[in-house]
């Protein structure tokens, strides 16, 4: 899983600051954890997302963006709790879920929002 600064954020997933709709940049589906080192549900997230990311290699990127260093990101997606998390399709608009998921539901949006099997 990689860490997004807002510069890497703009390259790899959206340039919020060029595009008023939603663009696109990456070239795999993603889900983006917003988050906090402090963030207990944050943490139970984690080891989720890791055994994901091992078994959709190849298929979707997972990334971070810690909301403490990372503000001005948080606040152009409005997060006002964390986690929250952004699964962005290849085509088509993101969604935005909350909280700590399980690792089911993760699978299900992959499949229905990410289009990926």
């Amino acid at each position: 899983m990689e860490l997004l600064t807002k510069e890497t954020f703009k390259e790899k997933v959206f340039n919020y600051e060029e595009n008023q709709d939603w663009k696109f940049e990456g070239d795999l589906p993603v889900i983006i954890d917003f988050y906090a080192d402090w963030c207990g549900p944050c943490k139970m997230v984690t080891p989720v997302l890791e055994e994901l990311a091992d078994e959709y290699k190849g298929k979707i990127n997972i990334y971070k963006v810690d909301t403490e260093k990372e503000q001005e990101l948080a606040a152009a997606f409005n997060i006002r709790s964390i986690p929250s998390l952004l699964f962005a399709p290849l085509q088509g608009k993101p969604q935005m879920a909350m909280g700590a998921l399980p690792k089911e539901s993760f699978k299900k949006a992959i499949k229905e929002v990410l289009l990926v099997d």
